[in-house]
């Protein structure tokens, strides 16, 4: 069966267009390609939804008082202060929509593809900011892009900010103090979090606690990528409740389930699996880079999150296809993300098995320069 490029998946993770190129079942994939934590779902949410297989015959709470005052208490705010959401994705909807009131979106880039989607539905114009994705030092990639762009762009006042942190696909974690300035610049600013959990909670660089002085700043979060249940879609906004009442308006009612709503729930509360991955992921990441970094033609980029960004001496469309033919790996390529293109991929931090297994596929290129 052959796979026209114009079907090749914007997001990572879609095991049936890799398992129909790789010409096998999807369940016989290793896929690197999206950023999911490998511990996981925590027995702890299986235990929830199962409980709650009762409950599929009413409706939600249309208000989800209970989620929502147990997500705002992990976020010491008021309930008022968090709107749960159809995983970040819709949230990102209405963020878009709240952009058209405004005269543009100042955007690093590179960056995760559902921005400008959104962005691009509400018809709002989007300023590029290009990132020099090489630079050893991040926080000032980012103050100069940011800079370079409001000097010959429209007023920042007048224009909003959307960035995520830790940032995909590099990685990298611009520290509060580097953000802050922005929030009294910019006229909307909307930093996605969701892969902050990631970090332990001293390392963490969340804006969250400045919500309440900024009514211009709201933060998205995921509870999938962390937690492993990508397939139930939770996400949540936290901004001011006079923004997140506009957005509660425009969308459809009951828009997380009731299983989602009982898994957010026991997650939540699940110091043993948080603690077991915060253990689990920085050895293991450190690793991998380090048997990147090994392997001649690739250029590993370190990073504080789930994921690593590698950029590659060769096309990195034929690197996937003979990796998914040969080994049945999955990696992500850049294409998405427009200003990296074919010489760029990203891979999740998976466990020292599975890792080791890409390594040995990759490092097979290395000595044959053929996969």
């Amino acid at each position: 069966m052959s796979i026209e490029f114009t079907t090749r998946p914007v997001h990572g993770g879609n095991l049936a267009w890799a398992a129909a190129l790789a010409g096998c079942s999807p369940d016989q994939l290793l896929d690197f390609s999206a950023s999911i934590n490998p511990l996981g779902p925590p027995q702890s949410a299986i235990a929830a939804i199962v409980a709650h297989l009762k409950d599929l015959s009413h409706y939600p709470d249309p208000d989800y008082l209970e989620l929502r005052s147990r997500l705002a208490q992990s976020h010491a705010v008021a309930a008022d202060w968090v709107l749960p959401g159809n995983g970040a994705a819709e949230l990102l909807s209405w963020a878009g929509r709240d952009c058209s009131n405004l005269q543009a979106v100042y955007l690093p880039v590179p960056a995760f593809s559902d921005y400008r989607r959104s962005l691009r539905a509400a018809s709002v114009p989007v300023i590029d900011c290009p990132l020099v994705i090489k630079d050893k030092w991040p926080e000032a990639a980012l103050v100069t892009c940011l800079s370079d762009a409001i000097e010959q762009g429209p007023a920042a006042q007048n224009c909003a900010l959307l960035l995520n942190n830790p940032h995909n696909p590099t990685g990298w974690l611009f520290s509060q103090a580097t953000l802050r300035p922005y929030l009294n610049s910019f006229g909307l600013v909307i930093v996605d979090e969701a892969f902050m959990d990631f970090l332990p909670p001293a390392q963490q660089q969340s804006l969250i606690a400045q919500v309440k002085d900024f009514p211009n700043l709201v933060i998205l979060r995921s509870l999938t990528k962390f937690y492993s249940l990508p397939g139930l879609r939770l996400g949540y906004a936290i901004a001011h409740p006079e923004r997140l009442r506009r957005w509660q308006q425009w969308r459809d009612p009951w828009p997380v389930n009731t299983l989602a709503v009982a898994a957010t729930l026991a997650v939540l509360d699940d110091r043993e699996f948080q603690n077991k991955t915060w253990q689990w992921l920085e050895p293991t990441r450190s690793q991998l880079l380090s048997c990147l970094n090994q392997i001649s033609y690739l250029q590993p980029l370190a990073g504080c999150a789930n994921f690593l960004l590698v950029a590659c001496d060769r096309s990195v469309t034929e690197l996937q296809q003979q990796l998914l033919q040969r080994h049945r790996l999955l990696i992500r390529d850049c294409l998405s993300f427009e200003s990296l293109g074919d010489r760029y991929f990203r891979v999740a931090v998976r466990s020292a098995a599975d890792n080791c297994r890409l390594i040995t596929a990759l490092a097979e290129g290395h000595k044959s320069n053929s996969l």
